[in-house]
């Protein structure tokens, strides 16, 4: 989330926290795919806007999930209550949020079902969020994102999980580290890690600094500046 700008990317079961996070009376969620873990929160949103001083929500996602969103997640048996936002699907690459800011709509590929990432593009400032997909040196993104000041990368997996990320549509950490190096990203922070992980440290990003040194393992409500 980059409250000042009242933009999201995916909305999983951390959005609950956007409540205490809102700055703006709009607010543009991007989602990269419908999968729960992406999606879910969505029905959070009549508690996260309760009582705010809200007058949009548009929810941005690709012309083909929206059925997927009004059919099922909105079946009145799972959620009676009808979306207390708009839906607006992907039109071409570039969705304008207000006067300075862009967020440029990047097709991934590999993950079941499809994906999407996004680079922001604020005043001179530049984010780029990766999500669900298998990273690799040459992967067709990696001009999308370059010079980004932030690249916010999945990581599910350590290294040697390779055929595991191949067959989920996933990444492993080596190649997550060299596609930061290959667009020239300011600093890497590594998310979406494997859950069922509990170890202290599930990624060695030690071993991948000599490739990409300014990596981190995004912590749960941290804060960054850009």
């Amino acid at each position: 989330m980059l409250p000042e700008l009242g933009v999201i990317f995916d909305a999983g079961t951390g959005l609950f926290r956007a409540r205490n996070l809102i700055q703006t009376d709009t607010l543009d969620i991007f989602l990269s795919h419908v999968h729960l873990d992406h999606s879910i929160g969505m029905t959070f949103l009549y508690d996260i806007l309760y009582e705010k001083n809200i007058s949009r929500v548009t929810v941005h996602v690709a012309e083909e999930k929206i059925a997927a969103i009004k059919e099922h997640l909105y079946h009145p048996l799972l959620f009676p209550v009808k979306p207390n936002f708009e839906i607006e699907p992907f039109s071409g690459r570039f969705c304008q949020v207000n006067d300075s800011t862009t967020v440029e709509v990047i097709p991934l590929e590999y993950h079941p079902g499809g994906s999407h990432g996004f680079r922001l593009n604020h005043q001179e400032s530049s984010v780029a969020y990766i999500t669900d997909t298998v990273a690799s040196e040459d992967a067709s993104y990696i001009e999308s994102i370059r010079g980004v000041d932030a690249l916010v990368h999945e990581c599910y997996f350590p290294d040697g999980w390779e055929d595991r990320a191949t067959m989920t549509g996933h990444s492993c950490l080596t190649p997550v580290a060299i596609v930061a190096r290959e667009a020239a990203a300011k600093a890497l922070y590594l998310v979406h890690i494997n859950p069922l992980d509990e170890s202290a440290a599930p990624l060695d990003i030690e071993s991948v600094k000599p490739i990409f040194e300014n990596v981190f393992v995004a912590e749960d409500q941290a804060i960054v500046d850009v």
